[in-house]
């Protein structure tokens, strides 16, 4: 690479997840944008491109577009340290332990972190043994798969004879499902950024779950940036998120969702380490409230990486 040129970036989205159609948008929006700004950029599916081709001699550094499985749980994440690539977001153990929801309790809990009480459903449990975990959670319940993103597979359960069914959906996409106590309330999210919370946005719509077709239907849900909440309120949702991103391990920028009770206390439910990265998502959307823009944001993501890998160097001396 010459002096005071701009790394070569190839965007690896695509793939073969649950989401792809989610990444193929991600993946779309951050080459353009990259581009916009004078950065070399290769856009690489993986499912057309051979991993083994993603090495030093292709790209400076891979921008991680590729949502859902083998882009959120440490699978490329390792293919890339192996070939000596520097990444986009956080590494192998912070995306396995964000992927799979149990594992991200079981964090939350130790770092103190509020959660949702949760009971983990296996596939080749009799219907007796399931409904049994229910009722120790109690209904109303959420019902999602253990490891997907993009509220895949999540369904709200109010009655023990809807159970079944819920579970039957959730476990299409996994052989674990993960049963959640529901918290009546707001629906929240907060991005953050090299370790600092940006605005708070609340998700607004109709019905009681962010389910998939709320989220990228255009219109079903409205986002409001720094929402009206009581005092003090706010400083604890951004500390709250904040300690989840961290108890994982996380680096660059990740998204936090969060339900904020009727008596005003936030409950982590994920932490998204490759989130959506389009003109109009939710974490482009907080970082453009305090006026970092698309291309700057995408700009910011491959600088973290570049420094974490520059670090690792050092540390490995």
């Amino acid at each position: 690479m010459e002096q005071h040129s701009k790394p070569r970036v190839g965007v690896l989205y695509g793939g073969v997840s649950a989401e792809r159609q989610v990444s193929l948008a991600t993946g779309k929006s951050v080459g353009e944008a990259l581009a916009s700004i004078g950065y070399p950029v290769e856009m690489l599916d993986i499912l057309e491109v051979p991993i083994g081709e993603l090495t030093p001699e292709r790209m400076d550094v891979a921008f991680i577009a590729l949502h859902g499985t083998f882009g959120e749980d440490g699978g490329i994440q390792s293919v890339l340290e192996v070939q000596g690539v520097p990444y986009t977001g956080s590494g192998p153990r912070a995306s396995r332990l964000a992927m799979d929801k149990v594992a991200s309790k079981r964090c939350f809990a130790e770092a103190g972190v509020p959660t949702p009480p949760y009971v983990e459903i296996g596939a080749q449990w009799d219907e007796g043994r399931k409904l049994a975990a229910a009722a120790r959670i109690g209904f109303p319940l959420i019902v999602k798969p253990a490891s997907q993103g993009s509220s895949v597979g999540v369904t709200l359960v109010r009655k023990p004879r809807d159970l079944p069914a819920a579970l039957g959906r959730a476990l299409e996409f996994d052989d674990r499902a993960l049963l959640e106590k529901f918290i009546p309330g707001r629906e929240l999210t907060v991005g953050i950024l090299h370790d600092h919370p940006l605005p708070i946005i609340e998700l607004v719509f109709e019905g009681n779950v962010f389910t998939y077709d709320t989220k990228y239907r255009k219109g079903a849900a409205k986002h409001v940036v720094n929402p009206d909440l009581p005092p003090g309120v706010a400083q604890r949702v951004e500390q709250v998120a904040l300690a989840a991103h961290q108890s994982l391990g996380c680096r660059g920028c990740t998204r936090v969702d969060l339900r904020l009770s009727t008596e005003g206390e936030p409950y982590v439910l994920e932490v998204n380490t490759i989130p959506g990265m389009t003109g109009t998502s939710l974490l482009p959307e907080a970082a453009q409230a305090v006026g970092i823009g698309f291309p700057e944001l995408c700009e910011l993501a491959i600088r973290m990486a570049l420094e974490a890998a520059s670090r690792g160097a050092v540390a490995a001396r």
